[in-house]
This record gives structure tokens, C-alpha cells and sequence, in this order.
């Protein structure tokens, strides 16, 4: 009998992923898979995450830059002797040498690692703009659009309670053009996420919601895929809209969950 839920399966979707799982539990999360449409569709987001992080490629240092650093490298310093100090000064030249190539040395090596950890963040970016648009998609094709359907904040913000170990704020901007239709759980980078559901005429906006490791961040807009998503973090935050509404609208629902923001009333308390 299969008796695993959602809530454990997806826990256990990183483990299995890797081939780390123990067989009974791997046996059961395979048998809750077979029968549940949503997280058979994280498995697979799963896995082409999985797929993504190992097709990667690696970024070797330019070989003039290491040549560069190679050359610049001090001679093997030898132990100096009382009988040749003339041979003892010329020795120590090197070590001279290397003090005033110390500063192009380190700025040349923090350079490198600049220009890597630059790219590392540009993979990441792109995996997860991928793995958002996947689950915008997803929500559209697999008639999961929504776990809790209401038009109302005071609906939707209670029904995350005890599903999340955070609170997402729930803001009504149906007088705006952008009525709430409401929400779900979703799977995101390696966790469960917040996705409430907004209408736009006949477009949908899933705004995905996680707290957020890094301070305050304006809307910036990004294009992928044929769907425009719109980033930014407040008050704790990270936000995400994806759509195929028009970027200038998506940037405008941004801002109005913003201001809405402002305003305290807006937000329906955690009970």
C-alpha cells in the first residue's frame, strides 16, 4: 500500500535524483510517482536539472593568463652561506623581485576567480529562469494550475499554513486588472515554493515567492522562451513572475505587489 505524500515525496526527489535513496523508500516515492501527476512532473524537473548541472561546461583559465602567472613566479630561494656573500646577494634578488610582482599576481589570480564565479552565477541564473518556466508551463498543461482555487487573499494565505516554513504574503489586486485565481505548492531549486496564481485578461502570472538570502531588489525583466519574467525581492522576499503577458504589464503587476506591500492591511496576519 502506497502511503507516502507530496509533501515527503518531494523531500525525497534530490535523493533519489542522485541514487542516494535506500531501495524500500526509493521503491515507495517510485509507486506515490506512478499515481500523482504533480510530482511526477518534479521528478522530471528534477532530473533535467540534474542533466543541466552535469552538461555544464568547464571554464579553463586562458592559457596566456596562466603562461603569465607561470613566468612571473619567484625562483626556488636557496640557503645563503657566510663564504659567497656576493653569491648570496644575487640570490636574493629574486626574492626582491617578487615583492613588486605580488600586486599584478593576486590581482591577475582574483581576476580569475572573479571571471568563474561570475560564470558559475550565470549558469545557476539560467537553470533556475528554466526551472520557473518549466513550472509555469507545467501548471498549464497537467490541469495543476492551482491546489487552492479562490479569488480571495483570506482564502488562499491560510491554506499555506503548515505546507511551508514561511508565511507568503497574498495580495488582492483584482481593482488593478489583476484578480487573484489562487495558489499552489510547487517545486523550485531544490525546495517547495509558494506559486499564486494571478489572471491578466486572458493571460495567467505565476508569481512564485521564497524567502530571500540577499537584500532589496528592484523589478529587472528577463526574456525567455517565448515568456517574460520579472525578478525582484522586498521585505524578505524573492519574487518571481512568469507570463506571456507583455513585459511592460508584468513589470506593472510587479510594482503594484510592491506597493501593495506598503500597505500592511494588504497582508492577511498568519493565524
Amino acid at each position: 500500500m502506497n502511503t507516502m505524500n507530496c509533501e515527503e515525496a518531494l523531500q525525497l526527489l534530490p535523493v533519489y535524483g542522485d541514487g542516494e535513496l535506500e531501495l524500500p523508500r526509493a521503491l515507495e516515492l517510485e509507486r506515490h510517482v506512478e499515481s500523482c501527476a504533480a510530482c511526477a512532473a518534479a521528478l522530471r524537473s528534477q532530473r533535467a536539472l540534474s542533466r543541466a548541472v552535469r552538461s555544464a561546461p568547464y571554464h579553463r583559465a586562458p592559457d596566456a593568463l596562466r603562461a603569465r602567472l607561470r613566468a612571473q613566479l619567484p625562483l626556488p630561494a636557496e640557503t645563503p652561506t657566510a663564504a659567497a656573500p656576493s653569491l648570496t646577494r644575487a640570490r636574493q634578488r629574486p626574492r626582491r623581485d617578487w615583492s613588486r610582482w605580488a600586486m599584478p599576481i593576486a590581482a591577475s589570480l582574483a581576476l580569475a576567480v572573479g571571471l568563474n564565479f561570475m560564470l558559475a552565477t550565470q549558469r545557476s541564473q539560467d537553470s533556475l529562469r528554466e526551472e520557473l518556466i518549466a513550472g509555469h508551463v507545467r501548471s498549464l498543461q497537467v490541469a495543476h494550475l492551482s491546489d487552492v482555487i479562490s479569488t480571495d487573499q483570506h482564502t488562499v494565505k491560510p491554506w499555506f499554513n503548515g505546507k511551508l516554513d514561511y508565511a507568503p504574503p497574498v495580495r488582492d489586486l483584482a481593482q488593478q486588472d489583476f484578480p487573484l485565481l489562487g495558489g499552489r505548492l510547487d517545486y523550485i531549486a531544490h525546495r517547495q515554493v509558494a506559486a499564486l496564481i494571478y489572471g491578466s485578461r486572458k493571460h495567467t502570472i505565476n508569481l512564485y515567492i521564497w524567502p530571500a538570502k540577499d537584500g532589496e531588489l528592484a523589478p529587472n525583466s528577463q526574456g525567455s522562451e517565448g515568456y517574460n519574467l520579472v525578478h525582484w525581492r522586498h521585505d524578505g522576499m524573492e519574487y518571481w513572475a512568469v507570463s506571456d503577458l507583455n513585459v511592460q504589464e508584468l513589470r506593472h503587476f510587479a510594482e503594484l505587489q510592491i506597493a501593495a506591500g506598503a500597505d500592511k492591511t494588504a497582508n492577511v496576519p498568519n493565524s
